[in-house]
């Protein structure tokens, strides 16, 4: 009788608590809150994985409360080209998928380095893999991963929901409160919390061109902002560290940002103080691009070399000076763009999860935190003594293609886009690398210059040197690259001058640009240009050029994560 009783009662209490989930469920549909797919990883268990509480979210890190949240989804996005221009269901609403999504494609491509393991495409396949020294590339060389791939459908395979832009603003306000704050009590801390009153109570600025005001968040904060830094931030630079992989700056190629700013930083006179008591800020002045080069010389073969000879270093810094104990790293920052040092800082959370990390592999998937690390352009700096070089591009009326792209066939997303739009209309110039030589590389910033919009696919990870190239050459961005936070996401409305396509539209490109506008394009356009000016590498730093603003975003973050009285 006692057990019937209990029996009963545990009846009772699984359905109150199927009806109490059944009505949050219901709730956040009707609200179209960013919890509808946690609640439903409670009741479907989705991915197999088991979920903590939603009370722990709040000092958990981007990627883990993405892969509790997930992101709203996609068929709850509506096309609208006034606005973010990041059509994740036009395929459904339109029906122009037809079959393609029935059609799988037999693919041989480099497999996804460590650092892309949360990209591995999920499904049917079968994959061989060999690993070998690192190369000049990257961490692995010689990879093979041979796989069928539903093109059409293939994020929707993936095990993390993709990124839209819309759910990134999101998270800048979310971690603008939720992530963790400086609590210590000095001078400097003291300026910066009423640095962070000022620019929260900045007047509105009313006497400038309301197309400019348009491709900032906030144009008035902005600049009140930008003001405080130029006349209240201070930067100590650590001496310690021997060249070549401290204090000597590399400026040509891919990853030349993190060589300019080191240089810049170096020797800017304007913010740097010699006493580390005045500092705001605490610069660690090394370069990832050195750091591989000069290991691999050392014949290494495992990526915890890497990682000892960082923790190395913070910890001599930590020995001489008590300001790293002191925030526990978090009022110092490094800037770093080779593809791996997001995946090395992560498997070295203790030592440097804390600082402000500048990253071109800003992937909120890979443990990019929005509202606290910073994203660093790639800018392809192809001569350090004329960075300026060949800026500009032909006016909307002399830009006959609709989009361009060419580049290496690497990752998994460019065999797709390939795949669909390789040779396919005459108005997609889509193509693999082009030649290396003069000829090609004038051909290749011809196409730019003369094309509406250019595609900045992802390759191996989610960043890519044509966004800036786009810019530089007046060429609308097509973002395709889920998880991706675009440089100076801070105070840039990016939506106001660049289109964001989800990885698994890709099969519906032409149609999703097709739809926009002529006006719609050529307000992008004029806005892009104004933008200009806040990507450019100046041997001598101008008020507003690339070097400042990425300092800018650096004093930004800082400066809203001091605690308030």
């Amino acid at each position: 009788m006692g057990i019937g009783l209990q029996f009963q009662s545990v009846k009772k209490l699984l359905l109150i608590f199927g009806i109490v989930i059944a009505f949050f469920a219901l709730l956040s549909q009707l609200l179209q809150l960013p919890y509808e797919n946690y609640i439903y990883s409670l009741i479907s268990n989705v991915d197999g994985v088991g979920f903590e509480a939603e009370t722990g979210l709040a000092n958990r890190s981007n990627v883990e409360v993405d892969s509790v949240l997930g992101f709203q989804k996609s068929n709850e996005k509506r096309l609208n080209v006034n606005s973010t221009i990041e059509i994740s269901t036009y395929s459904r609403q339109h029906g122009k998928m037809g079959n393609q999504s029935d059609q799988h494609l037999q693919l041989k491509s480099p497999a996804a380095r460590p650092s892309d393991r949360d990209n591995v495409i999920e499904g049917s396949r079968n994959k061989t893999m060999s690993l070998l020294p690192f190369n000049d590339k990257g961490l692995m060389e010689n990879q093979a991963t041979v796989f069928n791939i539903d093109g059409a459908s293939i994020m929707e395979n993936k095990r993390r929901r993709p990124a839209p832009i819309s759910y990134m603003n999101t998270l800048l306000l979310q971690n603008s409160i939720s992530l963790v704050r400086s609590q210590w009590r000095s001078a400097r801390e003291g300026e910066l919390r009423k640095a962070k009153l000022q620019i929260e109570s900045s007047p509105i600025i009313r006497n400038i061109p309301e197309v400019h005001a348009s491709i900032f968040r906030n144009y008035s904060k902005f600049r009140r902002s930008y003001d405080l830094m130029e006349n209240v931030l201070k930067v100590y630079v650590y001496k310690e560290g021997e060249k070549p992989i401290f204090h000597q700056p590399y400026l040509r190629g891919i990853y030349a940002s993190e060589g300019w700013f080191m240089k810049l930083m170096e020797k800017n006179k304007q913010f740097l103080v010699k006493d580390p008591k005045k500092a705001h800020l605490f610069y660690l002045p090394f370069s990832s691009l050195k750091l591989r080069e000069a290991l691999s010389n050392q014949n290494f073969t495992h990526q915890k070399e890497l990682k000892n000879h960082l923790i190395n270093y913070i910890g001599r810094i930590s020995r001489k000076y008590h300001f790293w104990n002191r925030s526990r790293g978090s009022d110092h920052f490094f800037v770093a763009c080779h593809d791996w040092v997001c995946s090395l800082l992560n498997s070295i959370p203790k030592s440097m999860e804390t600082c402000v990390r500048v990253l071109c592999n800003s992937n909120i998937a890979g443990g990019f935190k929005i509202g606290k690390d910073v994203s660093l352009p790639v800018t392809y700096v192809r001569s350090a003594e004329s960075p300026l070089k060949d800026l500009g591009g032909n006016p909307p009326s002399a830009r006959p293609v609709l989009a361009f792209f060419a580049g290496g066939i690497h990752g998994y997303l460019r065999p797709i886009l390939m795949q669909h739009w390789s040779g396919k209309e005459p108005d997609m110039k889509i193509f693999g690398p082009m030649p290396r030589d003069p000829g090609g590389k004038a051909k290749y910033r011809e196409l730019m210059k003369s094309s509406k919009y250019c595609i900045c696919a992802r390759g191996y990870e989610v960043h890519t040197p044509r966004v800036v190239e786009s810019i530089h050459y007046e060429c609308v961005p097509v973002i395709i690259s889920d998880n991706y936070v675009p440089p100076l996401f801070e105070v840039l409305d990016w939506a106001s001058f660049s289109v964001f396509v989800l990885e698994k539209d890709v099969p519906d490109l032409r149609n999703i640009l097709l739809s926009i506008t002529e006006e719609k394009y050529r307000e992008m356009q004029h806005r892009l240009k104004i933008v200009q000016q806040y990507f450019l590498w100046h041997k001598n730093p101008v008020k507003y050029d690339l070097f400042h603003m990425i300092l800018h975003s650096i004093w930004y973050n800082r400066v809203f994560h001091v605690k308030s009285k």
